[in-house]
């Protein structure tokens, strides 16, 4: 009994070193009849990702993705896709995009990413909401979102809250990316994370497993630069939480490493519940 412990130890480490993409054949796989594939596929973490639109991807996060070395897999709803199963989902996280939550008639699909999400808290799986994303799970939860008294385009100050020590902690001050016109109430049982000068919720945490942001701390430059073609009808000046294009494509680049920081600590806590 200790030899065979012994030998699927080695094997599973092999496993976890060789990369199945780069390898056709291999001895270890021949002997013990197992299939590397399947089992690098449950060994990695698996994450999904919801995706509205082709200008607001991943942005930092892809690089802690890779770095991980995790399965990562997209429902692109501009494209089309289908909802996958929930099952083997480790970390479900959902992106921004221009539309409200609103939308469901111009965008149908919001119906069914609704309903998939409310079966993924449900069974409590691990969810990172931004922008829009957020929005979607307050909904969900129950919580109201509505115009915001003031719309946020640029780089504004977020101020962290005391929270259970259980709970992610943000910066007390924290210079964060936003595009949004509108906020949300916060979801029954949740606690808030951060505000602003403008907006009184601006992320929020249900339990250990959910986090809500309706600010920016995946983007990067090129990310920024994506869509502002798109959506720079919204750049309007002298307003009072809204910045030019031309600072938005000049960001300092000091700015993006502060906040790619903060959401790598934000993937680390979700996946290490």
């Amino acid at each position: 009994m200790a030899a065979f412990f012994a030998f699927n130890a080695i094997f599973v480490a092999r496993v976890i070193y060789l990369h199945y993409h780069e390898i056709k054949y291999c001895d270890l796989i021949y002997r013990s009849n197992i299939n590397l594939k399947f089992i690098v596929e449950i060994l990695l973490m698996h994450i999904h990702v919801l995706q509205h639109v082709e200008f607001e991807g991943l942005g930092s996060i892809a690089n802690w993705i890779t770095k991980i070395n995790a399965q990562l897999t997209w429902t692109r709803f501009y494209a089309n896709d289908i909802l996958p199963s929930l099952s083997g989902i480790d970390l479900l996280i959902i992106l921004g995009g221009p539309m409200s939550i609103h939308d469901e008639d111009e965008y149908p699909w919001l119906i069914d990413e609704k309903k998939f999400l409310s079966i993924a808290l449900h069974n409590e799986t691990a969810v990172l909401g931004i922008c829009l994303g957020s929005q979607l799970i307050a909904t969900v939860c129950g919580a109201q979102v509505y115009p915001a008294s003031h719309k946020e385009i640029g780089w504004f100050p977020i101020y962290g809250v005391e929270t259970d020590k259980k709970m992610f902690r943000l910066p007390n001050q924290l210079e964060a990316f936003h595009w949004h016109g509108e906020t949300f109430d916060l979801p029954t049982g949740s606690q808030r994370l951060a505000y602003s000068a403008s907006c009184d919720n601006q992320a929020f945490q249900i339990g250990t497993k959910v986090i809500g942001l309706q600010f920016h701390l995946e983007s990067t430059q090129s990310s920024i630069n994506a869509i502002v073609p798109h959506c720079d009808d919204e750049l309007i000046p002298d307003q009072p939480y809204i910045q030019s294009a031309d600072q938005l494509y000049n960001t300092p680049s000091d700015c993006f490493f502060t906040i790619n920081s903060q959401m790598y600590s934000i993937l680390e806590y979700l996946t290490s519940k």
